[in-house]
């Protein structure tokens, strides 16, 4: 297998965990994610349309520090960058 590349258990484990931790998350909404967040990312993804890691076409909104919570650091766009949609 090639250097950094995942075989299928590795693949796997993340997934499982992936899942774990999703099944005790809050919803998006509850996150913050509402009607207001759709419409400043909509606006921020047409004020920058490119990615910021690759430069393809943007898709998502990411906060470059995790908010976990903060409002502040949530609605801050000095801590938001256009990101392709990761792969799933």
């Amino acid at each position: 297998m090639p250097h950094g590349e995942r075989c299928a258990c590795q693949i796997a484990s993340t997934r499982a965990r992936n899942r774990r931790t999703d099944a005790t998350r809050p919803s998006a909404r509850e996150r913050g994610y509402t009607s207001d967040w759709e419409r400043e990312r909509k606006a921020f993804l047409i004020c920058h349309p490119d990615c910021a890691m690759c430069g393809a076409p943007a898709t998502v909104v990411d906060h470059i520090k995790p908010h976990r919570g903060d409002k502040a650091l949530f609605w801050d766009r000095y801590n938001w960058h256009p990101r392709r949609s990761p792969d799933p």
